[in-house]
C-alpha cells in the first residue's frame, strides 16, 4: 500500500522556476508542503521572487545533470515526493542541440529517477507529454495505444516512462502525466505555446496568423494541470502506480482556436491562414483519468485567453518582445546558458 503524500510532507520540484513550476510551487506552499526547487534559472529567479523568502521554500540554483548535487539535495532534504518538470521543453527547443537534449531529457532524467528511489522517495510524478503517441489515425488517442514518437523530444519523454516503470515497486510509486499543450498566465510566461501566442498576436497585432488550421490540438489550462499535480500527491498510490494518464480539456483545430480567441479578444481581429507542411494532428482522450481518478478540468480555455488578454493589456510583463518569453529564441540568443557545460558532455554511464 503506497502512502499518501500529504502536508507537511516534503516535495522536490525539478524545473520549479519554469512556466508550469511557477504556478505549481505556490499551490504546494499554500497547501502546507515543504518545497525545494532545483532549477538552472535560465529564465531568471524573478518569476518566483514573491516566494523567495517563504519559510517553507528552498530555491536551489543547480543542474539536474550534476549527479553529485542531485544526490546531495536528496540526502539533505529527504523529500517524500519528486515532481520532475525539468527538461529542454518542446520539439523546437530540443532540436537546437541534440546532445544537450539527450543529456537533460534522457541521461539526467534517469539519474534523477534512480537517485530518488535510492534515497527513499515514496512518490515520483513525471511530466511526460501527449506527443509520445506520434501521429495516430484513430479518432481518439487513448492510453492503451502504442507509443510511436516522431521527434527527439517525444522519444525521450517516452523512454523516461519506461525507466520510471522499471523502477516502481511497493515502496516507490511512479506516475506519468501525458499533458496536452498548456495555456494561460504564469509568472514565467511563455508566448510560444499555441493559445498563448495566438492570443498575443490578437491583442498586440490585431491579426491572428494561422499555419494550416485544420490540425487538431488538445489544450489544458495551466491552473487545471497544476491542480492535477497537487491531487496526484494525495491520490491512492495503488490507483496511479505505473500508470500513465492523458490530461486535456478540449480538442479543437488550430483554426477553431483562432476563432475562439478572436471572439474573446475582439471580433474585429483578422485571421490570416498561411500554408504549412506541419500537418501533425492529435485528438487526445482524457476519459481514463476522469473515470479512474475522478479528475476533470474545470477551467474553459476561454478563461486562459481572457487572463492573457488582461495581462497583456495591463503591461504586466513589460516588453513582450524579449526572448525570455520564447524558449527557442532565448536559447539561441543566450548559448552561454547551456553550451560548453561539462555536464552536457557527460557520458551515458555517468548519469
Amino acid at each position: 500500500m503506497h502512502r499518501s503524500i500529504s502536508p507537511p510532507a516534503r516535495v522536490l520540484v525539478t524545473g520549479g522556476a519554469g512556466y508550469l513550476g511557477c504556478v505549481l510551487v505556490p499551490k504546494l506552499l499554500e497547501r502546507g508542503y515543504e518545497v525545494m526547487v532545483l532549477d538552472l534559472l535560465w529564465f531568471g529567479r524573478e518569476p518566483l521572487s514573491e516566494f523567495i523568502d517563504h519559510p517553507r521554500l528552498d530555491l536551489r540554483e543547480g543542474d539536474i545533470r550534476d549527479q553529485a548535487l542531485v544526490d546531495q539535495l536528496l540526502a539533505s532534504f529527504k523529500p517524500d515526493a519528486v515532481i520532475h518538470l525539468a527538461a529542454i521543453s518542446n520539439d523546437p527547443s530540443s532540436e537546437i542541440d541534440h546532445e544537450l537534449t539527450r543529456s537533460v531529457n534522457r541521461v539526467a532524467l534517469e539519474g534523477v529517477m534512480r537517485a530518488a528511489k535510492a534515497h527513499g522517495v515514496a512518490r515520483f510524478l513525471y511530466a511526460s507529454s501527449a506527443s509520445v503517441y506520434g501521429i495516430k489515425e484513430t479518432e481518439d488517442v487513448t492510453e492503451d495505444l502504442s507509443l510511436e514518437p516522431i521527434t527527439l523530444y517525444a522519444r525521450y519523454k517516452a523512454e523516461g516512462e519506461d525507466v520510471l516503470n522499471s523502477l516502481i515497486d511497493e515502496g516507490f510509486c511512479g506516475v506519468s502525466v501525458r499533458a496536452a499543450t498548456v495555456c494561460g498566465v504564469s509568472p514565467r510566461l511563455r508566448l510560444d505555446l499555441t493559445i498563448n501566442i495566438l492570443t498575443e498576436h490578437a491583442v498586440n497585432r490585431g491579426e491572428i496568423r494561422v499555419f494550416g488550421g485544420a490540425q487538431m490540438r488538445p489544450n489544458i489550462h495551466i491552473e487545471d494541470l497544476t491542480d492535477l499535480y497537487c491531487e496526484l500527491l494525495t491520490a491512492d498510490g495503488d490507483a496511479i502506480n505505473g500508470r500513465a494518464f492523458n490530461v486535456s480539456n478540449r480538442n479543437a483545430s488550430v483554426g477553431a482556436l483562432a476563432e475562439m480567441i478572436r471572439e474573446v479578444v475582439d471580433p474585429s481581429v483578422a485571421i490570416r491562414v498561411v500554408p504549412t507542411d506541419d500537418l501533425r494532428s492529435y485528438h487526445l482522450s482524457a476519459e481514463k483519468i476522469a473515470r479512474e481518478l475522478g479528475y476533470r478540468p474545470r477551467r474553459p480555455l476561454e478563461d486562459a485567453v481572457r487572463e492573457l488578454t488582461a495581462a497583456l493589456k495591463d503591461d504586466r510583463f513589460g516588453d513582450i518582445s524579449r526572448t525570455v518569453y520564447r524558449n527557442v529564441a532565448h536559447m539561441n540568443a543566450h548559448p552561454e546558458l547551456w553550451r560548453g557545460s561539462a555536464a552536457t558532455q557527460a557520458p551515458e554511464g555517468d548519469a
